[in-house]
This record gives C-alpha cells, structure tokens and sequence, in this order.
C-alpha cells in the first residue's frame, strides 16, 4: 500500500524542542499499518449539578469520535490508577504513564439555564507538557452534541496538525418503503448519523442532494414534474427555488460552485446530455461541454479552475478534466471497467469516484492526472463517494446483494481502513457531506 496514501506517514511532531526531548506524541504508519495514539479520556467535571450529565456525555462522546478514526485508542476507565477531581488539579503524569496513555484530555462542564459551556485541556502524558492552551465552548445544553464534536476537532487537530471533521453535518436521501414503492426524501444529519432532520416529505423522488460550500443550502434532483428538475434548498427554512429550463429539457446531478453563486450540471436536451453552468443570481446559462456524448457528473476543483466529469465519448464510461469554462478534456482514467461519480477532494490532490469491474463495484481515489489508482472497497454495489471536510475520509452508498435494493450508508479513510456503516434506521443512499460548521 502507497505510503503517501496520508500525510501522517511521516512522524508527527506535535509541539516544539521540549517536547521532542522528552518523546513526543507520535503516529508511526508504515506499509499501511497504523500505531495508534493511546489517550484517555477521564469523565468530564460537572462545575454544576445540572451539568453532571451533559459531563458525561460529552467526554463519552470526544472518546467515540476519537477511537472511530482508528487513529486513536482509548485506555478504558478501568485501568486508571488516577482520578481526575478538579479541572484546576496538577495533573499526575507518571500515573498516566503507567498505564501508556500518551494523550489525556481533561475538561468541565457548567450549566446555567440553557447554556452549556465546556472547556478542556490536551497534555502529552510522556513529556508532561499542554498541547497548546486550553479551550472553551458556549452553546445550548440540547447542543451537547455539538461541543463534544468541538473538542474532538481541537484535540484532533492538535494531535495529527489536519483540520477535523466531525462537527459537520452530512445531506442524504432517506428512504423508506418496499423496492417497488421506494419512498425517498431529503434528510440532514450529524456526521456519525444523529440529529436525523428531514427537509422534504415523500411526494416526489428525490436524488442526489448536494451542499453549498457555506453549508447553508442543498442543490438536489426532484421529479415533482415529471421530468428531472433541480431545486435549490435554504437549510435553515426550507424554503426552496428551482433552476429554470426549457420545456422537454431534463437537468439533473448539480453542484454548487466554490463560491456557492453557480450551479454546475448536466442538460439533456434531444437525446443529447452536456455539462451547463447557470448563475443562480441571474438565471445565465453557460454550455461547457458540446460533444455528441454522455457528459454528466460534474465536480469543480477546490480553486475553482477544473472540472472532473464523466464521458462515454471513448465508448465507455471514463473521467475526463477540463477547464471550469470548458474547452477540450483530459482523460485521466485507464484502467479496466468503469468510471463514474467522480468528487474532487477538499485538498485539491485526489479525485475520488465509482467503478464497475468485473461485477464488481468498488470506491476509489486517484491523482488528478490519474496516476495511482487505489480502491478503497468492493462489494455487489458501492457508489457516490462523498468527502469529509478535511480529505481524509470519504463517505459513500452500499447495496448489499439481497437486500431488496436498500442501501445504506459507510464511510472509509482513504487508506482503505476504518470501514465504517453509519448507524441509521431504514434505507440511506447518495451522502453529501457538508462543511465544518461555523
């Protein structure tokens, strides 16, 4: 496996000299194995008797986010020789040592009325040092979930110097229903599949819903008329516009531009399908792509000056890079079977897609010259990747064979680790996953 797959391979010094002389907090990956950091996570302190369960809860959940990158362990609560009594208490660092925690992350929580406020504190247990300066969130005592989620970014950021993810919210396709009166509707959730709110009822298909890069709207595919029609959805009301075409015309697999004023998609129109841009302040459309072929599935690079799509103008289904104002293509996939769906990462250094070989269906990444090929899955039908704010985790659609064309929803790093099902009640299909939230 490509060592290059993270850019955690190389050993990663968390803070300055004091640290490295003492032996820091290290990620060791090599050959694709990952050593993971031990940490412990002591139950938050309740500064008041309202806050004793939101305590609890929190640190429960900053150890679930941690320990499910596969990046972290925990040291469970039954192997602590100390206790932590007071947030302000002197930390007994050779007590953690003994039993190999190499991170611990200590914190408190207060509640007055409706307000939450949670602060913590990173030490690297080995060199007895804070990992930066301690932290504090303020929210409502229903968003617990949301500081927890807080914490573990700052904590996991600290320790592997990435952006997190885990205070983001993912926009799917709920579905319910048998296979030949398959109900579906848009749905919002958490990262980890809680905080389950539907946006739309089940009057009309829907597909492919896709967030704006602010996070604040849903582009998705609704056939309420009949045909194909895009919608724009404003998250926070619901309230929704729709792309304007011609009659006859089918639009249909959109995505925002980078600055969320544009829409990318695909027009089919005669018999023909091509990649238009439309500006959603001023209805313009622009026509990018004019060959006598399947153009569709557009994704715009993080700079906004590239687009990787789909084409079957070689005779098979491939990805293609283009200009985001059109113009002649690259090829960039060639090998055996199928390519499809193809999503630029965050990071700008992989696209991530669909393939179909051999009866197989498998989520994959490449370079975007298309050099160095990875599947990352396989299994009877796995589809529409999706990327975690910071590219490194992709989410993505599976149909497990008899299962009576249900699908659910996994998530996988992008070593090909970590694969992971989202726990969700019914049927889940077409993720978006959208950014961290402000």
């Amino acid at each position: 496996m490509m060592k290059r797959i993270l850019t955690l391979l190389v050993t990663l010094m968390l803070a300055g000299p004091a640290l490295a002389q003492n032996g820091p907090l290290r990620l060791t990956i090599t050959d694709g194995v990952i050593e993971p950091i031990t940490f412990a996570v002591p139950s938050f302190q309740a500064e008041t008797f309202e806050a004793q369960q939101a305590a609890l809860d929190i640190s429960r959940l900053v150890a679930q986010n941690l320990a499910g990158t596969g990046l972290f362990r925990e040291v469970p609560a039954a192997a602590f020789i100390s206790q932590i009594s007071s947030f302000a208490q002197p930390v007994a660092f050779a007590d953690w040592r003994a039993i190999n925690a190499q991170a611990l992350i200590v914190g408190a929580v207060n509640v007055s009325g409706n307000q939450l406020t949670v602060k913590f504190r990173l030490y690297d247990v080995f060199s007895g040092q804070e990992l930066g300066e301690g932290l504090q969130f303020a929210g409502t005592v229903a968003g617990w979930r949301r500081m927890g989620h807080k914490v573990s970014d700052a904590v996991y950021s600290r320790i592997t110097g990435e952006g997190g993810f885990f205070d983001s919210r993912v926009v799917f396709v709920s579905e319910s229903g048998p296979k030949d009166n398959r109900q579906k509707r848009l749905a919002i959730m958490d990262y980890d599949g809680a905080n389950v709110q539907f946006l739309t009822d089940s009057s009309s298909i829907v597909l492919a819903p896709r967030f704006s890069p602010s996070g604040d709207r849903v582009l998705y595919t609704s056939f309420e008329s009949g045909f194909p029609r895009i919608n724009v959805l404003n998250v926070a009301n619901v309230g929704r516009q729709q792309l304007q075409t011609a009659p006859g015309e089918m639009a249909f697999s959109p995505r925002f531009s980078r600055d969320g004023r544009q829409v990318i998609y695909s027009l089919s129109n005669g018999g023909n399908t091509d990649i238009f841009r439309t500006d959603l302040a001023t209805g313009q459309h622009m026509q990018l792509t004019t060959a006598p072929s399947i153009e569709t599935a557009p994704s715009l690079s993080p700079d906004g000056s590239q687009i990787v799509f789909e084409s079957d103008r070689s005779g098979t289904q491939q990805l293609y890079i283009m200009s985001a104002n059109g113009g002649e293509a690259r090829r960039i996939s060639f090998g055996d079977g199928r390519y499809g769906t193809p999503v630029w990462s965050p990071r700008g250094d992989l696209v991530a897609f669909t393939k179909q070989n051999a009866g197989r269906f498998h989520i994959g990444v490449m370079r975007t010259d298309g050099s160095e090929e990875r599947l990352l899955t396989s299994s009877f039908l796995d589809e529409g990747p999706t990327w975690s704010p910071n590219g490194r985790v992709i989410m993505f659609s599976r149909e497990t064979q008899g299962a009576g064309g249900t699908s659910s929803m996994f998530s996988v790093d992008i070593s090909g680790r970590n694969l992971k099902a989202l726990p969700l009640q019914g049927g889940a299909s077409d993720p978006s996953w959208g950014p961290l939230q402000p």
